[in-house]
């Protein structure tokens, strides 16, 4: 039974072996540094990475409309390793059998509703290189809008709940920073280093536009 009111709350937190997980393993790095100096190093690694050799995928997506400025649309989720909610563009893990490409039109249309286009897809990209040796690629699609168009049907999996916002281009940085301030939400950081990258080019006047 569904409690759209009720906001979600850890109840527990335990040690997790990896031999009793499902999703992550974590390991001990033993290596020589630059110096010749042994060392050691703690990691954790997905044990879901196919024949893509990458992770994930994160959708940066531009929406246009005939009558409206280009948008983009933000995914809101909680998120229990941080126990808040946390802004996102939207993203997933790649199937074992799946490109990059594949994988972001089929989460793209899972957690938005939308069809999309891919426009570009960036090189594989270290998430957390002081944590993970978890990597990931930036995927850019491309909505195309009608006039009236109605919002499409997510097509979530049990258990996810997602909100979806658009916001435009224009207004994406300064959207994240009000997001940031808000209790128990926390903007991620791919998403805010794109936006603070767009702010920067048009505010510092270091970036020839």
């Amino acid at each position: 039974m569904s409690h759209p009111d009720r906001e979600p709350a850890i109840t527990r937190v335990s040690d997790l072996q990896t031999t009793d997980s499902r999703w992550i393993a974590l390991h001990k790095i033993e290596y020589t540094d630059q110096a010749g100096t042994p060392r050691t190093w703690e990691v954790a690694t997905r044990k879901t990475r196919g024949k893509a050799a990458v992770d994930a995928v994160a959708m940066g997506n531009v929406f246009l409309h005939p009558s409206k400025p280009p948008s983009t649309m933000l995914v809101i989720q909680y998120r229990p390793p941080l126990d808040a909610y946390t802004v996102e563009w939207p993203a997933g893990l790649i199937d074992a059998d799946e490109t990059a490409e594949q994988a972001a039109v089929r989460e793209f249309k899972e957690e938005t509703g939308y069809d999309c286009v891919v426009t570009s897809v960036s090189p594989a990209q270290a998430a957390d290189p002081g944590m993970t040796n978890a990597n990931m690629q930036l995927v850019m699609v491309e909505v195309k809008l009608g006039g009236d168009d109605a919002l499409p049907e997510q097509r979530l999996e049990d258990g996810e709940r997602i909100e979806r916002v658009m916001v435009t281009l224009d207004d994406m940085y300064d959207k994240l920073v009000e997001y940031s301030k808000r209790d128990r939400f926390v903007v991620a950081a791919k998403l805010f280093h794109f936006a603070a990258g767009m702010h920067f080019a048009k505010t510092s006047g270091h970036v020839k536009l």
